[in-house]
């Protein structure tokens, strides 16, 4: 197209649109502008959803609460497991032990020492968290003495527990002072299970 007919053109479509608004019609639409080679506006947000087929939302997968996470991980393993016997499943005291996980690790008072070959923690606290302390420690202990080689002893407090881990490898007692009172408390890995056996009613006393 030649130079002169072409400027002539744009100032034809330039002009229609000006009539339109002068009339109270409407612009031309994105489906004009794109006609004209024009590209259109920005889109409001809402716009860039997609739709149909394939075009899925993604789905949020994190429950928003680790209590809540973990209750509801372990009520699917109940309800896919045909063996379950329901008249001994007790999830609401699953839901008091990981309470008394919060209080332990949130609000329990860890007091370290380093002694011979080891370590001593003092752990304290008052009311619901005295209470979880006094459940979780010596339970996690037990299971932890000889685990690795090494000593774990506790002894009760008027506030708490007293919390003593020792080792005869000197590498191991550096370990255990570095790991100190929430180090000790999440060696073993096997919570997961405890929490399992507790929802069953299988276990009363978790740590």
């Amino acid at each position: 197209m030649k130079p002169v007919r072409t400027a002539m053109l744009v100032l034809a479509i330039a002009a229609t649109a000006t009539g339109a608004s002068a009339q109270g019609n409407p612009p031309p639409g994105p489906g004009a502008m794109h006609r004209m080679g024009q590209m259109p506006m920005h889109h409001p947000m809402g716009d860039m959803t997609m739709h149909g087929p394939g075009h899925q939302a993604a789905m949020a997968t994190e429950p928003g609460q680790a209590a809540f996470g973990a209750i509801q991980e372990i009520v699917e393993k109940l309800q896919a497991d045909p063996q379950t016997d329901w008249s001994k499943v007790d999830v609401d005291a699953l839901r008091q032990h990981l309470i008394d996980m919060d209080e332990v690790t949130m609000r329990a008072t860890a007091q370290k020492e380093s002694i011979e070959n080891g370590l001593r923690i003092k752990v304290i606290g008052s009311d619901r968290t005295l209470e979880a302390i006094q459940r979780m420690v010596p339970d996690h202990a037990r299971d932890m003495d000889g685990m690795y080689g090494w000593a774990v002893r506790t002894s009760a407090l008027p506030n708490g527990v007293e919390l003593t881990v020792t080792a005869s490898n000197p590498a191991d007692v550096q370990k255990i002072r570095a790991l100190g009172f929430m180090g000790m408390m999440v060696q073993g890995g096997h919570h997961q299970m405890h929490h399992l056996g507790m929802a069953k009613g299988e276990m009363m006393h978790m740590h």
